[in-house]
């Protein structure tokens, strides 16, 4: 189980980010898409095996989660275990935001996953889980032929589409 706090995209970034799921998907390749029929391309905050949605809305009260930010997903990765993703570029407004996020949370003692803390956190929109090993260049290349694609943040909840829990924040 993984719940995570998440910051969603505007619609036309939303749109793009859709359609390169259902290229993958018609060349057989996983996406986020096929995992379940509500999860929306988003950037994750934080992420832990379980959030509390009242304790994590607790602890951000009076903190625009939602707030308006331009994010440039520009580049595309690989963390270990064939997952790809669209890369974040960090700015200096999006690392604050994060970081304020982060004290925020500490404070009301919700614990996170370490590699999503500040200074371990890589910003990114992830696009499959499972990307097998054979179609990963073609993956990678179809990925890159929407970059660069600018979103703005649209909303922000936690979720855990695993229990179908999608706690709006603002």
């Amino acid at each position: 189980m993984v719940a995570a706090l998440e910051l969603y995209l505007d619609v036309d970034a939303t749109r793009r980010l859709r359609t390169l799921w259902r290229a993958l998907e018609a060349e057989g390749i996983p996406t986020m898409g096929s995992l379940h029929e509500k999860h929306r391309p988003h950037l994750s905050l934080a992420a832990a095996r379980t959030l509390d949605p009242s304790a994590v809305a607790k602890a951000l009260d009076g903190l625009p989660v939602a707030r308006e930010l331009t994010l440039d997903l520009d580049f595309t990765g690989q963390f270990v275990g064939r997952v790809l993703w669209l890369g974040v570029t960090p700015t200096a407004e999006l690392l604050g935001h994060h970081q304020a996020v982060h004290e925020r949370l500490a404070a009301g003692g919700v614990e996170v996953w370490e590699h999503y803390r500040p200074g371990r956190w890589i910003p990114h929109c992830t696009v499959s889980l499972r990307v097998p090993n054979p179609m990963m260049a073609q993956a990678v290349r179809r990925c890159l032929e929407i970059l660069p694609v600018r979103a703005h943040v649209a909303g922000a909840a936690v979720a855990d589409h695993a229990n179908d829990i999608a706690y709006p924040l603002t």
